[in-house]
């Protein structure tokens, strides 16, 4: 079975961004680039290449909701559009969700002890909505569940890099459509981002992203066919990698914590000096997932202030 990929531009810092074209009982169409005339115009070619129009595709899966995945998917007007329940609200631009989203940011950003200065960063941690399209799902794929049309493959929710991210597993092959989850060349930013229900807590993202890698590296997986980049081999090596390299990280933090408790604002200070003031959603991010890495562990304790910031100390 022959898996083909599209290469499309993106407006971002991680440049190019993979789909791909899978024929079985239907011909599907795994993400959808990002919403620009560039892109737009590349993946028509890639199409064209493999011997196909829009027309033809007869279903759309995403295997997350960020813009440069979940761009073009109303060029496919005849095709169903499948994903994780998490892209809806994306999709249809839910104005309650979008307020609640941003609600969500500030209030971590009081936790993190950002400066009120700051707070304008809540404007830049939504998703450029006008580069994701719009039209709503046609059907939710959930955890293990067999792709439709493609007997054999199965949804595995992998949720870290995105509270909407899915995998796609073919055992017989030992083949993966793997989204942002595990790239060759780059470790994917497990984002901090608001929980569907308005009821859970804040999902420890980095956690979550550590949880997926294992249970991929855990599996017969030989290929990943990535979001970005090139073909990923050697899974089980690279997942032992960056989850060592996210301990010696947690481990930097941890050592800063040696002369008293820090708020998660002045430890992305000390990590990040140079780049926190230009990528504060990014930067702080990572640092929260060092902290919920450290607490996990039971190697530091998190403690809030009668003002509602939390701050950290060596367990």
């Amino acid at each position: 079975m022959t898996i083909h990929k599209i290469t499309m531009p993106t407006p971002f810092a991680v440049g190019d961004v993979n789909a791909f074209l899978l024929k079985g009982d239907a011909l599907t169409l795994f993400d959808a680039g990002t919403n620009t005339p560039e892109a737009a115009e590349a993946l028509h070619a890639g199409l064209k290449a493999a011997g196909y129009r829009p027309g033809d595709i007869e279903q759309v899966i995403l295997t997350h909701h960020h813009p440069d995945h979940s761009g073009l998917v109303e060029h496919f007007e005849r095709a169903s559009l499948l994903g994780h329940r998490y892209n809806e609200p994306w999709l249809v631009r839910d104005e309650a969700f979008f307020e609640r989203h941003d609600r969500f940011y500030l209030q971590c950003l009081k936790e993190e002890g950002v400066p009120e200065s700051e707070h304008h960063w809540v404007r830049k941690m939504k998703r450029p909505v006008e580069f994701i399209g719009k039209r709503p799902l046609d059907g939710i794929l959930g955890d293990g569940v067999e792709v439709p049309g493609h007997p054999g493959w199965t949804v595995m929710e992998t949720l870290g890099h995105a509270q909407s991210h899915l995998a796609f597993f073919n055992e017989r092959d030992g083949e993966m459509i793997g989204g942002d989850l595990i790239l060759g060349k780059i470790s994917s930013n497990p984002l901090i981002e608001p929980p569907l229900d308005p009821e859970e807590d804040r999902p420890r993202s980095l956690l979550l992203y550590n949880d997926s890698m294992r249970r991929v590296a855990d599996l017969p997986v030989t290929l990943i066919h990535p979001g970005h980049g090139e073909e990923v081999r050697d899974i089980r090596e690279l997942v032992t990698k960056r989850i060592g390299q996210q301990r010696e990280r947690a481990h930097a933090v941890l050592d800063m914590l040696s002369d008293g408790p820090k708020t998660i604002y002045e430890l992305t200070k000390r990590l990040f000096p140079h780049a926190y003031e230009r990528e504060l959603g990014l930067t702080l991010s990572e640092t929260i997932g060092q902290t919920d890495w450290l607490v996990a562990e039971g190697l530091a304790t998190e403690i809030r202030d009668g003002d509602g910031v939390l701050h950290y100390e060596q367990a």
